[in-house]
């Protein structure tokens, strides 16, 4: 795990090792005050205030200023998440509790980006992609008590993404945020690599309360464009850093990945009364 014992703040390295520069929008009165911090497997990102809501093991919302990624080492036996989280976080440095989400990529392959009232950081492996095939062959639903994170001792990948907007939002734009972040994933990921996502991605979203309002957060708006901007930019880099020097490099298949899997299982499909 190379990202132990760095302590980088204000912006993740890029790949050439040098902090990027930010992406702006056109609008330079917006404030991107979000501080980036990454050191010992922990990458934060932090304004005071703000409010998160989280699609993690820890979900929901949080008040609190801290949102957090954090690397799991190969062979990490999956326990008591809360306390794994606080112990990480306190040996770290980190004295401020916050949403956080879990990965087995290195934390010094997260990259960020900024535009407009937005920052994003994003890490992205995809050992464990999975697809949704548009002419199902027939299968079963999982098994309920298969979790979204990986058994102990997998090395699997995930796209973890922290966004951080300025703005403050009503209930249904911070909410719809994350829908507009995963959206933009998605279609990153579907440009590049052929699959959605994998099977244990994450997506924290967060604003600042005592910001401007915005009472939407869509596609057309300043922040929803600003959000997929910043996304598919961070993503884009993220995954250049992280296969940069693999041999193996994104799998070409889902047959080509170690922990591929394809939802098979069609529904049925019935027209509402």
């Amino acid at each position: 795990m190379s990202g132990g014992g760095d302590d980088v703040t204000d912006a993740p390295e890029s790949s050439a090792g040098n902090s990027p520069e930010p992406t702006e929008s056109d609008d330079s009165a917006e404030p991107t005050a979000f501080e980036t911090t990454r050191r010992d497997g922990v990458v934060r990102l932090r304004r005071a205030g703000v409010e998160w809501l989280s699609s993690g093991a820890d979900g929901g919302r949080w008040k609190t200023g801290s949102a957090y990624n954090l690397t799991v080492p190969d062979g990490w036996p999956r326990t008591d998440l809360e306390t794994y989280v606080d112990d990480r976080l306190e040996r770290a440095g980190f004295d401020e509790r916050g949403p956080a989400l879990l990965t087995g990529v290195d934390v010094g392959d997260a990259r960020g980006a900024r535009c407009g009232s937005v920052t994003a950081i994003v890490t992205a492996g995809l050992s464990n992609p999975a697809v949704l095939p548009m002419d199902p062959q027939g299968g079963a639903l999982p098994d309920d008590d298969l979790q979204s994170a990986s058994e102990p001792g997998d090395p699997v990948g995930t796209v973890n993404v922290l966004v951080g907007t300025t703005r403050s939002l009503s209930d249904g734009a911070l909410a719809n945020l994350l829908t507009v972040a995963a959206e933009a994933k998605a279609a990153t990921l579907l440009e590049t690599t052929g699959f959605p996502g994998t099977t244990s991605d994450a997506i924290i979203v967060g604003h600042d309360p005592a910001g401007e309002r915005s009472e939407f957060s869509g596609t057309a708006t300043a922040v929803g464009a600003a959000t997929r901007a910043c996304v598919r930019d961070a993503l884009l880099e993220a995954l250049r850093a992280h296969y940069a020097g693999s041999e193996t490099g994104v799998p070409r298949s889902i047959e080509a990945a170690k922990y591929g899997l394809s939802t098979d299982v069609a529904a049925n499909v019935f027209d509402p009364d």
